[in-house]
């Protein structure tokens, strides 16, 4: 059967797709490049980061148009996360957990609590936080211990939060809590807590191995009472948003490990032309040239599966069928994050020494790389994921 070339446009990135990247790389590597190492050193907050993504609308894209966001697609999202993470992981974690904190408002709330809780997130004027684990509920989320007990028009919440990002950053945050105890997952609510609600505190930092410019905290609640109709959606259906948020937020956690990988990449393919030993550039022997290859390969094929896994949270977000997402997404989370571990030690290898000192990105970039192997469900639970979700 004849096809056009454009047929097979399906296959690649639209052109807004392309200069959006374009734009991106730009403004990462003139405004967020030159902190990278300095915030990761410090493991201060990249507020530079912060600040420059405000100014040009790509702290939140996904907001959608109608409360005030840019209304990106998946792909789009996903773009503007890879772009900032080949410069930075710690700042690629702002649009993410913003997406992450938000896409429970955005599936499941009231029409009014989107009005109230995604205008100000598309302006910039507050960050979004998502608060799933906690102590002794980590891969088994739904053994979290955190309450909220109804009294009148309210809710009173009590418990601990665990590994929140951006925790004491950002102005809110969605609590999962135990509503009813008797129905375990099917006894779980969904609500959004203000970081100035009373009642709310903040561990310390979390001294950590990479993303340490990205506050990691426990998030504390004592007697936090809040109007019951900042419960999202309704009562017991907060463990089936928490998860169905997961299905399309693992594939940021994908485009993470993507740009983490592809910065890696790039600085060791410019370092193995410059590099010389025995007479010529170290580029020039096979076995560099095999290993770069690998890292490539790898690379491009991670790409590829986050890229068709965006494609179909884009469609189930659009009304379409459930699309294979939930096998999807943790795939893509799954191989691009083995593929960045993998890629990233490969690049401090073949920058031998330079590679294992601080003078030089790679060894923060591996350290980085890890998190992604681990968060928004470690890849071994993605592996249970998907076999019980085989398309």
């Amino acid at each position: 059967m004849a096809s056009s070339v454009n047929d097979f446009d399906l296959y690649r990135p639209s052109e807004e797709h392309d200069m959006l990247r374009d734009a991106v790389r730009s403004l990462a590597e003139a405004k967020i490049a030159p902190f990278a190492a300095e915030v990761d050193e410090g493991a201060r907050f990249p507020q530079e980061a912060l600040d420059a993504l405000v100014a040009n609308d790509l702290h939140a894209v996904h907001v959608p148009e109608s409360y005030g966001g840019s209304g990106a697609d998946a792909l789009a999202t996903v773009i503007v996360i890879e772009e900032v993470a080949r410069v930075c992981a710690s700042s690629s974690l702002i649009p993410a957990v913003n997406k992450l904190g938000s896409l429970p408002v955005i599936l499941s709330a009231s029409e009014e609590l989107k009005k109230r809780y995604l205008a100000p997130l598309a302006k910039g004027d507050a960050m979004f936080s998502y608060c799933l684990s906690e102590p002794d509920a980590g891969s088994d989320a739904a053994g979290m211990k955190t309450k909220a007990v109804r009294d009148g028009d309210f809710y009173v919440l009590n418990g601990v939060k665990r590994w929140i990002t951006n925790a004491g950053v950002s102005e809110y945050y969605t609590v999962m809590a135990v509503t009813d105890p008797e129905k375990r997952s099917k006894g779980i609510s969904a609500f959004v807590v203000e970081k100035s609600d009373p009642g709310v505190s903040f561990g310390a930092p979390e001294k950590k191995l990479g993303i340490k410019g990205s506050p990691t905290r426990e998030v504390y609640l004592d007697n936090v009472r809040i109007p019951a109709d900042r419960m999202i959606g309704e009562e017991g259906t907060g463990f089936a948003t928490a998860m169905k948020t997961l299905d399309h937020t693992r594939i940021t956690i994908a485009a993470q490990a993507l740009g983490i990988a592809q910065g890696a990449l790039d600085y060791a393919k410019g370092y193995v032309q410059e590099r010389k030993q025995f007479g010529k550039p170290i580029g020039d022997f096979q076995g560099v040239q095999f290993m770069l290859a690998d890292m490539a390969m790898k690379l491009e094929a991670a790409r590829q599966l986050t890229y068709a896994a965006a494609a179909k949270s884009e469609r189930v977000s659009a009304g379409g069928g459930k699309e294979d997402l939930t096998f999807f997404g943790a795939a893509a989370k799954c191989y691009a994050s083995d593929a960045a571990m993998e890629i990233t030690t490969d690049a401090v290898q073949l920058l031998g020494g330079y590679g294992y000192t601080r003078d030089y990105p790679l060894e923060r970039m591996m350290r980085d790389a890890k998190i992604t192997q681990i968060y928004e469900g470690t890849n071994q639970v993605q592996r249970i994921v998907m076999a019980r979700n085989l398309p």
